[in-house]
């Protein structure tokens, strides 16, 4: 049960009445509703402990919910317009003296709202009361959840594609039709119910290295039951790296021609993922009109009809479930922990209920994995099998498609109480949406969903640290599917949700009234609102709204066509070469003068109706009027502030945003219609609570920012020293993540300072710095300085001028990757970074030096796994020695067209899995190639790939 809305209130509570001052007025309302809502908190942790689920307590979590967000928002409210003012001594209540009778009518308002929630509390708490919990549910013991265990499982984190069972021979079937340039066979299509791993597989073949090699170019795109096709083929011409800005623009049928030209000219293999009917492949096939071509069609469906209607030569390819020994083989690499323990059995017992369980699971993949997922964190207690063993039972005694979704429910009933509110969460992203780590950790954190653990360890877990341990829960237990990690700490940074798990959460979400997805009809009383597709904002009649998640654009084309008059627009199609016409002038004016007011009135409508929001997040930018509205300071309960890519034709941000003392992250990333450079006032000083701030690209001259006063911030983005102070680094002691970007120069400290080597950063927690500067340089003494502060970092990015790399003392030992980019050093970079002993990541692109010989030599670079190098243009000769590199498993070598040869050194190295050769000479490629002078170099390499050698 969810928890966190009664939690969050109560902190609330909790945090005001630290000051005894700050609840004159109230503080006996404030004291009774507090005793409610742990009254109610507390029958919550009974009843799920009991695992009490009938329509009385499904009802009376929603009503608690409700009331939990009412206590908390006026709470609140109290806090931010009259506690807030208390304070400052006798100079403050001098200027508080000619507002006491409006704090007077605030403080009365309250008071009354205060008491109006108690009482409804008060009747719930007696309807409850009625009810002894205690007898409801049955006893047991609680879920499994030892640190031994889960540390076990955690050592191997889960990631889905690890666990493939029985595709060898599909593969092998599949890529010969695919690579078959004489077969009229343009369309291939793996079809098969829900859950099969028809993308699993189609996933395999992508990455395939025959089929990496054969096509010239690869594009993936999800296609799902909302097929739109302008999406889809604007995200295949991004894929083939041909999609630009006037692209966008482009009337559609202009789009699908020219994508159906560049399929017809090159070689390419486009994969359409989850088709579901005829209908979608209609509105599709346009673009995939060629017939002489030598480019290839694979799509995944659940419709067995669309390959036929796609393709008369078409090839239909049904995925069949697993068989016994498969579906065995599946479920012990997902429900039994790795053991390093030779000849290690499973008990005869538990290995009975597993092979029981198998069977009822009838082979299909999904259903082991997410049934797997579950008894991982149960292994190895024989009880808590046995419970979901015949949980398992009841569930199973359907057909197949009930079978699958009912394993999924399982999934969702067998969550901590802590974790369903994150699980549901996860509704509101779109269908095959890829969900940024970051930002959904951020989004609990402002929603009060996950909080701090100040109980455990001397300093506590702060609220990011546990929702990235609640996410990888959530990934263990193989309900969202890990997509990216984090190249450095190999941490969660991306993940998706199958569509038949996101089925579940949208149905629980749904069941539990936790949030609403936007259509256009009328959107009543409700908390949490997602929109996918743009609506009109004035349907959402919700005073009370918290959260706001919009996905598409701020005002897409299509609307901004249907606000213009249809003679308008035909003017403007009509005469749009008429630049020296007058009336062509007047006419861009007047629609842009009415485009601008719709866009105010957007703005208007949300800042006087959604006082309580705390998220508000924009995912898709767009034209958003001439400038941010001052009244956006009206929002003052906002945590969760996303602008970017908005585009404003005011570059000057309004002052009132300094009104937004509770914001936790802000991401000021938007862009100037007119200037590139925006105005930020100095008031992000005031926001204490900012833990993730994002400042423009590029700010202007005007903007000195002081920030010394954030010192609960995590990330800091675009941060320079021409807009904001060195010296208030030093005050950011939780600082995990640091982008500068644009000038860095230690002005602030004199030069007898810089003698006594002060320390910039004092954050034992930063992680990752990053530098981009594409005009100026970095002083590498100023570098240096900088270094020898981030002596815990694991990632450094540098993409500036450097000419020198700073002494390998003022290197972290910690670096796991580094990344250099148009520094320009004028000496061979590897005797500085072959001495970092946990270096698995090196890439070395765009003028990153200027010297003609590489040198690799001794035990040189003993962890790195991954070397990349990229546009060296002076580089010729790279040597190798003969234990050098030995863990190296990918190298890539692309646009170094100086380099002559590959060097000898990289025969010795054994653990070499994939060597990637792109944009390089001809006669380089014939070298590597079988039968070349380098072949027996690399000739015990199991993959090799060449892209654009010609």
């Amino acid at each position: 049960m969810d928890f966190s809305a009664v939690s969050s209130a109560l902190k609330a509570i909790s945090d005001l009445t630290q000051e005894v001052t700050s609840l004159w007025g109230v503080d006996e309302q404030v004291e009774g509703l507090a005793s409610e809502l742990r009254w109610m908190q507390s029958f919550l942790k009974v009843a799920d402990a009991r695992k009490v689920d009938n329509e009385l307590i499904r009802t009376s979590v929603v009503e608690i919910r409700e009331l939990a967000y009412d206590a908390e928002d006026v709470i609140e409210t109290f806090s931010l317009k009259v506690a807030s003012k208390r304070k400052g001594g006798f100079s403050n209540c001098i200027k508080r003296s000619s507002c006491f009778l409006k704090e007077g009518c605030l403080l009365h308002q309250i008071k009354s709202e205060i008491e109006k929630i108690t009482a409804r509390i008060k009747e719930l708490t007696r309807q409850l009361k009625t009810y002894d919990v205690s007898k409801l549910g049955v006893d047991g013991e609680g879920p499994s959840s030892s640190t031994e265990r889960r540390v076990a499982r955690r050592s191997y984190p889960h990631v889905m594609d690890d666990n493939i069972v029985g595709l060898d021979k599909d593969i092998k079937k599949l890529v010969p039709v695919l690579l078959n340039e004489q077969s009229e066979c343009r369309v291939v299509s793996i079809c098969g119910m829900g859950g099969l791993g028809k993308t699993t597989l189609a996933k395999k073949i992508y990455h395939e290295s025959q089929v990496v090699g054969h096509f010239k170019h690869l594009a993936w795109v999800y296609v799902s039951q909302n097929c739109q096709e302008r999406k889809v083929w604007e995200d295949i011409l991004s894929d083939l790296n041909i999609l630009s800005k006037a692209d966008k623009k482009m009337k559609v049928e202009k789009l699908a021609e020219k994508l159906s030209s560049f399929l017809e000219k090159n070689k390419c293999l486009v994969i359409l993922d989850d088709i579901w009917n005829t209908e979608a492949w209609d509105n599709l096939k346009p673009a995939f009109s060629a017939k002489e071509t030598k480019s290839k069609i694979l799509l995944t469906s659940r419709n067995k009809e669309i390959i036929s209607h796609a393709d008369k030569n078409g090839f239909l390819y049904e995925l069949q479930c697993l068989n016994y020994e498969q579906s065995w083989e599946l479920f012990q690499k997902t429900a039994i922990p790795p053991t390093n323990s030779p000849g290690y059995k499973i008990e005869a017992k538990m290995k009975e209920l597993g092979e029981d369980m198998v069977k009822n699971c009838a082979g299909l993949p999904l259903a082991i994995i997410i049934l797997g997922g579950i008894l991982a964190t149960k292994y190895p207690s024989l009880i808590e099998w046995l419970k979901v063993s015949a949980n398992v039972k009841s569930y199973l005694n359907n057909d197949k498609g009930e079978v699958l979704r009912d394993v999924l429910a399982l999934s969702y009933d067998d969550l901590p109480s802590y974790l369903r509110p994150c699980f549901l969460y996860l509704s509101y992203f779109p269908e095959d949406y890829e969900i940024p780590a970051d930002r959904l950790i951020q989004l609990w954190v402002a929603e009060g969903i996950v909080s701090s653990k100040q109980e455990e360890g001397d300093e506590g877990q702060i609220a990011e640290d546990v929702a990235e341990g609640y996410l990888l829960e959530l990934a263990e237990r193989c309900m969202i599917q890990v997509r990216e990690r984090d190249i450095a700490t190999l941490k969660m940074s991306s993940f998706q949700m199958h569509d038949l798990m996101r089925d579940v959460c949208l149905s629980k979400a749904k069941q539990e009234k936790f949030l609403y997805i936007a259509d256009q009809s009328t959107i009543g009383r409700v908390r949490r609102v997602s929109v996918h597709k743009f609506i009109r904002l004035q349907y959402i009649k919700s005073p009370r709204l918290r959260s706001l998640l919009l996905f598409d654009e701020f005002l897409p084309n299509e609307e901004q066509e249907n606000i213009l008059p249809l003679t308008m627009r035909s003017y403007y199609e009509n005469h749009e070469d008429e630049f020296y016409n007058p009336l062509f002038w007047f006419m861009i004016l007047l629609g842009f003068s009415m485009l601008n007011t719709k866009c105010r009135g957007i703005w208007k409508y949300m800042v006087n109706n959604f006082n309580f929001l705390r998220v508000l997040d924009y995912e898709r930018g767009g034209d958003a009027g001439c400038k941010l509205p001052n009244d956006i300071g009206k929002l003052i309960h906002l945590r969760f502030l996303r602008l970017r890519d908005l585009s404003l034709s005011s570059s000057k941000l309004p002052s009132s945003l300094g009104n937004l003392r509770c914001l936790q992250t802000l991401d000021l990333r938007i862009k100037g219609e007119f200037s590139n450079s925006i105005h930020v006032p100095n008031l992000l000083w005031r926001m204490q609570q900012l833990r993730h701030l994002y400042l423009p690209q590029q700010c202007s001259r005007k903007t000195k920012l002081k920030l010394g006063t954030l010192k609960n911030l995590q990330r800091l983005v675009n941060f320079n020293t021409k807009n904001c102070y060195v010296k208030d680094l030093i005050n950011m002691k939780n600082l995990r993540e640091l982008e500068i970007r644009g000038p860095f120069n230690i002005e602030d400290f004199n030069t007898e300072e810089l003698d006594k080597n002060p320390p910039i950063i004092q954050s034992k927690y930063l992680h990752s710095l990053s530098i981009i500067n594409d005009e100026g340089t970095v002083v590498p003494r100023h570098l240096a300085h900088l270094l020898l502060s981030c002596e815990n970092i694991s990632k450094l990015s540098l993409d500036v001028e450097i000419r020198r790399l700073p002494e390998y003392h003022y290197l972290s030992l910690n670096l796991a990757y580094i990344k250099l980019r148009r520094c320009k050093l004028e000496e061979d970079p590897m005797p500085t970074l072959e001495k970092l002993p946990y270096l698995r990541m090196l890439e070395l692109h765009e003028e990153a030096f200027t010297v003609k010989e590489m040198f690799c030599c001794g035990q040189a670079f003993a962890k790195l796994e991954s070397l990349s190098l990229k546009g060296l243009n002076n580089l010729e000769e790279w040597k190798v020695g003969e234990e050098a590199m030995a863990s190296l498993q990918r190298l890539e070598i692309q646009k170094c067209r100086q380099l002559k040869q590959l060097p000898d050194g990289l025969g010795f190295i054994a653990t070499l899995q994939e060597l990637k050769i792109e944009s390089m000479p001809k006669t380089f490629k014939d070298k590597v190639e079988e039968g070349g002078e380098d072949f027996c170099k690399v000739r015990h390499v199991p993959s090799i790939i060449f892209q654009d050698c010609e």
